[in-house]
């Protein structure tokens, strides 16, 4: 047998099977598979192998040579045609090309064989996608951070979130609650908020897909990006091993602090000099076969101790979690045609804190025990999955996943929950509440808020000639649990100096006051049902170009607690197209292109605020004493009148949303290529386009409501018989169910947008990215890209993370007209230049080095201050409402108090940040290469960049001037820290 280069054989096999970590991917593959497609001799025999299991396949050829194998699980795999053999590796979501060239002159067994990590991501011609794969031993070798979002944000096109909302990761100009996450091809995004997902022991991870844009019809219900995990299984072979990680503590530089301006404000506005955090995490794992070739098994369990020390003003606290974590996955093959397999994963966590009282003002100890509590949350997942090849054309996948979650929560009965919740002047904490659980203290004995997801899908696989035809159907039941909060000792109080411009809520005032805050809410269960379903065709019109096309059928349906629906979709189409051309016919240049169209369901955080009965009332008072024990005033005359925002009943579920409501949907568009220069450079360049074609979220007016329907003839009319807030399209009529006659008849009319004033919803995202890599080679590699983009508009999407708000679906952005005033402009995730690169260099055959570099221009900068009096909502009946809320329209004032109406992000932006990690690893040959020992540092270079300005530029609601706080560094580039890790396989 031969092992040598032959010709064109290599170079369209083993050389582009060889370009790893490559920007493309495959829409002829499950979320958790992949797949092998080539050409051969016309109607030869072609046989797989997979080099782990023991499973093989054959296949035959067409008439054209041409074959494809769908369907695969990653992993290594031996491909057998007319006398030669091909060994390659096929990763999640991506297309492995093969080709088999003629026989040699001797008729010897011709063999290529590629190895190694880097043996992934070839130039996919069979795909239309924007996609990376990074597997366990890349995410291993680079110094990233031990979660989904940090390998994440290796890919092009991604960028970090606001610090507020998880710094999670946004993808091509969308919201960070945009994105769809999987495990083992089962959706486990948090449909609640749309911003956390199912984690897993992330040392179970095999490989990491991200596809930044350009999925087929299979994938839907996100806007941004999918993050695809696949996890590790069993083999033929025995293998198993341990793990530890430490970040030590003494090692992470210190945080920096932000001083107020201010002398009638706290003296820090953040203390984080005194903080500790000492994480350690230890892995076991195990893995192989409990039947040779049938049945394999791989478990690994977690433990870790990770305890944090955070300090505040006038307390602190020590957390301590010791919570244990695990999977099992077990694959069975029963025969070479017919697998199943299931994944189990544990994920529950407990916090144990201890809270403290400080004996001075921003102590940097833990002076005063106050009391012991627990933070809980997490749950199980179980995914069930069949395949089988029914023939040599036809497959089909059947799976069963279930997901309970328990939404982190603080169970009721702390010391002090019957006292009120007092802050004095500045936010001091004054009385003897329980500072953990503000505006979120439990009945005692109250279950956990638990969201629970039960989904299946069947996908169908047809090779038909020269078209590969695929069709599935999926059914998700997302139902979540909600327990109303409250205050402790059901009120709230914040005291106040004397206002600036002698007035308080419209009412002449020279003396201290206080504010009082009563919440009322409703508890129950909310269901959401999505269902989809999608047909798409990739053709090969020649041997070198291929053509996709692709419809998705999608319908949403949000239930109230009573089980009514308040917001169901029509049938909603979304058609997808693309192409791919093998340039020079040998997968070595690809141009490519496609268009879609993507919707995102409805969260449901928008089911549990926007159908339940939610109130908040505000009032103003003068106050006489306060009590020395609980900080509660003694009330005086009170200021101006009860302001109301919500309804203390659950609304009619006719009056919660438009009766035309559209989803909120976006159209892409993407042409790129990429380049193989030779066997170690690939190159690559895209351009797209992504725009907001119809967005919702609510409004809170009724005085639009009103005006209509007095300018219609309806005098009887009453306002607060309509829903407290209401989901429509902004910019769009509206056709909502009015009680006009106020005789508890409602009627649905149509009301036109002029009468709201609102904006219609805008985002549009425009961005040019470079990208490379130099597959490893002579010992190093190395990857990167440049990205610029814009992205522009007058919503950011689910949430807002100028005001942090992650209210998915439903933020303030529309609640007023008034919002939308200046709203126009560049949005939070919008980072005009980023550049990436990141690679591995083998000093010798014991020691490597790693390191990865972000360079990024900074985000826009606004001024947000509160609606000028003056401003004619401020005259309408939604005065009270609109008194609740905080400086956060785009109106700022002066020092005269003069109120200026701005625009988003004009002004200016947070300074360019740099972060530069870096590795070195030892794998000593007396431990026969089975041990490695590294060492990696985070931020190595100490930089220390503002990433966020305090941009609130009003001081109060009280006294509207100009805040001096305002454009203070607030947060900074995430400091120093070591991580230590030993890795023993065997």
């Amino acid at each position: 047998m031969a092992s040598r280069q032959i010709a064109k054989g290599f170079k369209r096999s083993a050389l582009t099977v060889a370009l790893g970590l490559c920007f493309a991917g495959t829409v002829q593959a499950q979320s958790s598979v992949g797949s092998i497609f080539g050409d051969t001799q016309a109607n030869a025999t072609v046989r797989i192998e997979n080099v782990d299991t023991g499973a093989a396949r054959e296949v035959t050829a067409d008439a054209s040579g041409r074959f494809a194998l769908p369907q695969l699980s990653p992993g290594r795999y031996r491909v057998i045609s007319g006398g030669q053999t091909r060994e390659v590796r096929v990763s999640v979501g991506t297309g492995t090309p093969v080709t088999f060239a003629a026989a040699s002159a001797s008729g010897e067994l011709e063999t290529v064989t590629v190895t190694g990590a880097s043996a992934i991501n070839p130039i996919d011609v069979s795909s239309v996608e924007s996609t990376t794969v990074f597997t366990a031993e890349q995410i291993q070798a680079l110094p990233v951070s031990r979660d989904v979002t940090n390998v994440a944000l290796l890919a092009p096109g991604t960028v970090r979130g606001d610090t507020g909302l998880g710094n999670l990761a946004s993808f091509g100009g969308a919201s960070v609650a945009e994105n769809g996450y999987y495990i083992n091809g089962f959706d486990v995004t948090n449909l609640r908020s749309l911003l956390s997902y199912a984690q897993l022991p992330f040392e179970s991870i095999s490989e990491q897909q991200v596809k930044t844009g350009g999925y087929g019809a299979e994938y839907g219900r996100s806007l941004g990006g999918v993050i695809n995990i696949v996890t590790k299984r069993g083999t033929n072979e025995w293998k198993g091993g341990g793990s530890v990680y430490w970040e030590p503590n003494q090692l992470r530089s210190t945080g920096r602090d932000a001083a107020s301006r201010d002398p009638e404000s706290a003296p820090l506005l953040a203390f984080r000099s005194a903080d500790e955090f000492d994480n350690l995490e230890y892995n076991a794992y195990a893995g192989g076969p409990l039947i040779k070739d049938k049945l394999f098994m791989f478990g690994l369990v977690t433990g870790r101790h990770n305890t944090s020390d955070t300090f505040e003003q006038n307390d602190s606290e020590h957390e301590s979690n010791t919570s244990p974590s695990g999977l099992l996955k077990i694959d069975w093959n029963i025969t070479d045609d017919h697998l199943l397999e299931f994944t189990g994963i544990y994920n529950k966590e407990t916090l144990d804190r201890t809270h403290y009282d400080s004996a001075t003002p921003y102590s940097r100890s833990h002076d005063l025990f106050a009391y012991d509590y627990e933070q809980k949350s997490g749950g199980t997942v179980m995914i069930g999955k069949y395949t089988g090849y029914l023939t040599d054309s036809l497959t089909l996948s059947a799976q069963y996943g279930d997901l309970k979650y328990d939404n982190p929560y603080i169970p009721g009965g702390l010391p002090g929950e019957d006292c009120p919740t007092v802050y004095g002047v500045g936010l001091v904490y004054l009385g003897c509440w329980p500072a953990a659980s503000f505006a979120a203290v439990r009945p005692v004995d109250a279950p956990p808020d638990t969201d629970r997801r039960k989904a299946w899908r069947i996908d169908l696989d047809w090779r038909i000639g020269d078209h590969a035809v695929r069709a599935g159907l999926d059914s998700e039941e997302f139902v979540s649990e909600f327990t109303a909060t409250n205050f402790a000792g059901g009120v709230y109080y914040r005291y106040f100096d004397a206002p600036g411009n002698g007035t308080t809520n419209g009412v002449p005032n020279t003396q201290p006051y206080v504010r009082r805050r009563l919440i009322t809410r409703s508890s129950g269960g909310y269901k959401t049902t999505n269902e989809a379903a999608y047909l798409e065709d990739s053709w090969n019109v020649t041997d070198n170009l291929l053509l996709y096309g692709g419809i998705r059928l999608e319908r949403f349906d949000n239930k109230n607690a009573d089980g009514v629906s308040f917001v169901k979709s029509d049938d909603l189409w979304a058609p997808r197209l693309g192409f791919s051309w093998d340039v020079n016919g040998d997968s070595t240049f690809k141009v490519f292109g496609n268009a879609g169209r993507y919707f995102i369901p409805v969260a449901n955080n928008t089911s549990i605020r926007a159908s339940g009965a939610e109130a908040t009332t505000t009032e103003f008072f003068q106050y006489t004493a306060v009590d020395p024990i609980t900080g509660a005033p003694t009330l005086g005359a009170q200021l101006g009148p009860l302001g109301l925002n919500g309804s203390f009943e659950a609304p009619n579920p006719a009056t919660v949303a438009s009766a035309n409501l559209s989803p909120m949907y976006q159209d892409e568009y993407i042409l790129g290529m990429q380049m193989a220069l030779n066997e170690n450079w690939n190159i690559g360049l895209r351009g797209i386009k992504r725009k907001i074609k119809d967005g919702f979220d609510d409004t809170c007016a009724h005085q639009p409501l009103l005006d209509w329907a007095t300018d219609n003839g309806y005098t009887n009319f009453d306002p607060d018989t309509a829903a407290s807030c209401y989901i429509v399209n902004p910019g769009r009529d509206a056709e909502l169910a009015l009680d006009l006659n106020n005789d508890g008849t409602f009627t649905t009319v149509t009301i036109p947008a002029a009468y709201f004033g609102l904006p219609q919803y805008r985002r549009d995202y425009t961005a040019v990215e470079f990208f490379f890599e130099r597959m490893k080679s002579d010992k190093w590699s190395l990857q990167g890209s440049y990205t610029y983009a814009k992205s522009k508009g007058n919503a950011e999407g689910y949430v807002n993370s100028t005001l942090e708000q992650a209210d998915a679906g439903i933020t303030q952005d529309f609640d007023f007209a008034a919002f939308g005033e200046g709203a126009y402009g560049y949005l939070p995730n919008d980072r005009r230049h980023t550049v990436k690169v990141f690679g591995t260099y083998d000093i010798t055959d014991q020691w490597r080095v790693g390191a990865n570099m972000i360079v990024q221009s900074g985000r826009p900068v606004n001024c947000n201050g509160f609606i000028p009096e003056n401003h004619p909502s401020n005259q309408s009946i939604d005065f009270g409402s609109i008194s609740a809320y905080s400086a956060s329209s785009f109106y700022c004032h002066d020092a005269a108090g003069v109120p200026h109406l701005g625009n988003r992000g004009d002004h200016g932006r947070t300074p360019w940040s740099t972060t530069f990690d870096a590795n070195i690893a030892w794998t000593p040959d007396f431990a026969d290469s089975k041990l490695t020992l590294q060492m990696d540092v985070f931020n190595l270079l100490g930089n220390d960049q503002v990433t966020e300005y305090v941009e609130t530029g009003d001081k109060n609601r009280a006294a509207p001037v100009a805040s001096q706080d305002y454009l203070l560094p607030i947060n900074y580039t995430a400091p120093r820290y070591v991580r230590f890790s030993a890795r023993y396989d065997f």
